[in-house]
């Protein structure tokens, strides 16, 4: 199945680090990083769901807009230092890589920071990696509601500075089909061109 062609190599990797994640960092996600790698890469439970989110435009968005198209979806946070850019760069790459093709893949970026995430702190963030990449905010409700739908682990934990605070979060890039099914998922630091590799072929299949 393709969950297991998309994650490759990198599993083994990002099932050390997301075990070394979850010791590490608070337990607020109801699972740990590495349960969610496991549930990803076997496919134990579904991934994904509705959502009704606010887009870095202001307007509500849901998961019934994309459909027809696919999707690449990622849960990350405007202050992350490395992780999250280097996923969205390589995103907007793909993207860019598909050609014409590419107007049937929808980029869609979801914080795992809604406190400091706004509509217009996205509005500046998301076009630096992609013209046609969305971001989407919400309440802290909204939010985790569809990160566990997508089993996605997060966590805010403290630094030294008062008040000041990073997410720990696992990182993976989602590909859902036109219709908002789960295919599967891209590890951290996958390149543009495996993305593409993996897209095309899907490209060709019709919604239902």
């Amino acid at each position: 199945m393709i969950f297991r062609t998309i994650a490759g190599a990198g599993a083994g990797l990002w099932l050390t680090l997301a075990c070394a994640l979850a010791a590490d960092a608070p337990a607020q996600s109801t699972r740990s990083a590495a349960e969610i790698m496991d549930i990803l890469m076997w496919n134990r439970e579904p991934v994904g769901g509705p959502f009704a989110l606010t887009d870095q435009a202001g307007q509500t968005r849901t998961d019934k807009d994309f459909r027809g198209r696919l999707m690449l979806v990622y849960f990350g946070f405007t202050f992350c230092p490395d992780v999250c850019p280097t996923d969205l760069q390589a995103i907007g790459q793909a993207i860019d890589k598909l050609g014409h093709d590419g107007e049937e893949v929808q980029p869609i970026f979801i914080t795992v920071d809604p406190e400091r995430d706004t509509a217009a702190h996205l509005a500046d963030y998301v076009p630096l990696f992609h013209p046609r990449l969305i971001g989407l905010t919400g309440s802290a409700e909204a939010i985790r509601k569809v990160a566990d739908a997508y089993k996605v682990y997060y966590a805010r934990v403290p630094l030294k500075d008062a008040g000041d605070y990073t997410v720990d979060h696992t990182a993976y890039i989602y590909l859902m089909d036109r219709d908002g099914n789960y295919l599967g998922f891209f590890p951290p630091g996958t390149s543009a061109e495996r993305m593409v590799e993996i897209i095309k072929p899907r490209l060709a299949q019709p919604g239902h």
